[in-house]
């Protein structure tokens, strides 16, 4: 059996992509993770320190920007299922960006985010295939999908 690829977008701040990593393990499912920079002051900066700073804010985050996305339309492009998780924390318009990306070319999306994001998220949730609260819930869809497998 080939390798599934999952690509892992969203928020920075909490470990979730480690649980999805270390329940697929447990499973012994053969897929393959890949993730944006998830270096808060790398991604922001990577532009100006690659290509030269900048004196206005609006270059500055452009430059980080387009740096950035030819490592998440890569990884994106390459992906089998693409997960994207929405925290409370923060306001994340480069996960909804990558989750209508991943819509608009047709990959298999799973939505993961808390109850209490339902509505601000209905149209993310509306292009997802599955729509998850926890972890544990996309390391077991990965399971059902990938061998076909449900615990009853």
């Amino acid at each position: 059996m080939s390798n599934w690829r999952v690509y892992l977008s969203g928020e920075i701040h909490t470990d979730w992509r480690e649980r999805i990593v270390d329940g697929v393990k447990a499973l012994d499912l053969p897929v393959e993770f890949s993730a944006p920079v998830t270096d808060h002051s790398a991604s922001d900066d990577c532009g100006a320190v690659i290509l030269g700073g900048e004196d206005r804010k609006f270059w500055y985050d452009h430059k980080g920007a387009k740096v950035n996305a030819i490592r998440t339309r890569t990884l994106i492009e390459k992906a089998d299922i693409v997960v994207v998780r929405f925290g409370d924390q923060y306001k994340q318009w480069n996960a909804a960006f990558d989750a209508g990306y991943a819509s608009a070319l047709g990959k298999s999306l799973i939505v993961v985010h808390d109850p209490s994001l339902t509505h601000p998220l209905k149209e993310v949730d509306g292009a997802a295939l599955a729509v998850a609260e926890t972890s544990e819930q996309v390391a077991e869809i990965l399971k059902y999908v990938i061998l076909g497998q449900l615990d009853r």
